[in-house]
């Protein structure tokens, strides 16, 4: 392990994971982070350590740092090496779906009394984390639109502890300025949190722009092959990042050493799949905007999106991820997700192959009724890498 430490791009369980301290591109940490040659057979893919318990060197003797696989797991290790270098964090921690990182995020850094500034743009389940649970649990809530640094502003209380924002978000692709919203959360003594599935650390780094928490459901972008579950939270501050690991081990949330082997599989070719994505995704929105039967669509890279602009300047391609409303209203729109073939009808994102979805009876269903309720409308698309003029030709027979 002390090899791993001398060439930059990783630790052992034994210390804090670290950035790496030479400064590679981002495709070099992607496949080297974390992920040095195995010392005992030089094997250059990080073995998947299946166990549960570790030999101890005497009582107390940890070997390695290594005592219990709830507490650490080699295999993990290096995937939370790798999301820490990817994110230019202090600290990863990975999970074993999102929305146990959230869960442990709020249960870290919140208690009863305590509030929270969420974006009116979510995904359903953090909604639903905030709504039917930490509300029980005694903390407060807002909605913001996350656009507006002023809007976010204007709900502050005494009491909030944390500003919640996705940046694209889901599913209407907002864009946050990231930096003006950091500004505002920390001159009210808040943490920013910054959901980045959706741009993934390849297209941006919220840290570098000033949050304090950077949260991924490595099911998508970061795994990318819809053959994993997963979560991560990374952080810039060594000390949260402690108390986040003692939660993390107290509630046992984690990531199995076969998921962080998936994960880290996934996030070896990142870059060029989100190349790809983003590619597609152009291809794709080209093809909308141009069609009869669509009235709007949602994509930070169109001009005329009112976030174009920062968007721009914060990510470094403006993604895979494509929503749009269609004429006819909510039953015309499913009749478009149960036409498309090559688009398959399904949940999540950020796969290899493109799926389609209606927000408002899927993803979203448990936000109706709320701030957070999308147009009933909208289709979500989460563009493949497979051949583009095949996507198009299959959306163009699914709107008819």
């Amino acid at each position: 392990m002390s090899e791993q430490r001398d060439n930059g791009i990783g630790s052992g369980a034994d210390d804090t994971p670290k950035t790496p301290q030479t400064q590679h591109g981002f495709e070099t940490l992607a496949i080297h982070a974390g992920q040095a040659a195995d010392e005992s057979t030089g094997a250059v893919v990080p073995p998947i350590h299946q166990v549960s318990t570790y030999k101890q060197d005497g009582v107390g003797g940890l070997r390695g740092g290594y005592e219990y696989s709830r507490s650490a797991n080699p295999t993990r290790t290096a995937l939370e090496e790798n999301l820490a270098a990817l994110e230019g964090g202090r600290r990863g921690l990975a999970f074993a779906s999102g929305l146990a990182a959230e869960d442990c995020l709020l249960r870290t850094l919140l208690t009863p009394g305590d509030h929270v500034v969420i974006p009116d743009d979510a995904y359903g389940g953090t909604f639903r984390l905030f709504a039917r649970v930490a509300e029980r649990w005694g903390v407060q809530w807002s909605v913001a639109d996350s656009s507006d640094p002023a809007a976010v502003r204007a709900v502050l209380r005494e009491r909030t502890k944390a500003v919640w924002v996705e940046t694209p978000s889901n599913p209407l692709l907002g864009i946050t300025d990231i930096a003006a919203v950091a500004e505002v959360a920390h001159g009210a003594g808040a943490r920013l949190v910054v959901d980045n599935t959706f741009a993934s650390p390849y297209l941006q780094q919220p840290l570098a722009l000033g949050a304090d928490v950077v949260v991924h459901s490595t099911t998508k972008y970061m795994g990318g092959h819809s053959d994993v579950v997963g979560g991560a939270l990374v952080v810039a501050d060594p000390a949260l990042g402690d108390e986040l690991a003692f939660h993390q081990n107290a509630m046992g949330g984690i990531a199995g050493p076969f998921d962080s082997w998936l994960v880290m599989r996934g996030i070896k070719t990142l870059g060029v799949r989100m190349d790809r994505h983003g590619e597609n995704a152009a291809r794709v929105v080209q093809l909308l905007t141009a069609h009869p039967k669509v009235t709007e669509v949602f994509y930070p890279g169109l001009p005329t999106h009112p976030g174009h602009e920062i968007a721009a300047k914060q990510m470094r391609g403006f993604g895979g991820m494509v929503s749009f409303r269609v004429e006819g209203g909510e039953e015309a729109a499913v009749r478009v997700c149960d036409r498309a073939q090559l688009f398959t009808l399904g949940e999540s994102l950020g796969g290899v192959e493109s799926l389609i979805e209606h927000p408002g009876r899927m993803t979203h269903a448990s936000a109706a009724g709320s701030a957070l309720e999308v147009p009933a409308d909208l289709v979500r698309l989460s563009v493949g890498i497979e051949s583009a003029d095949d996507l198009l030709a299959d959306l163009t027979r699914a709107l008819g």
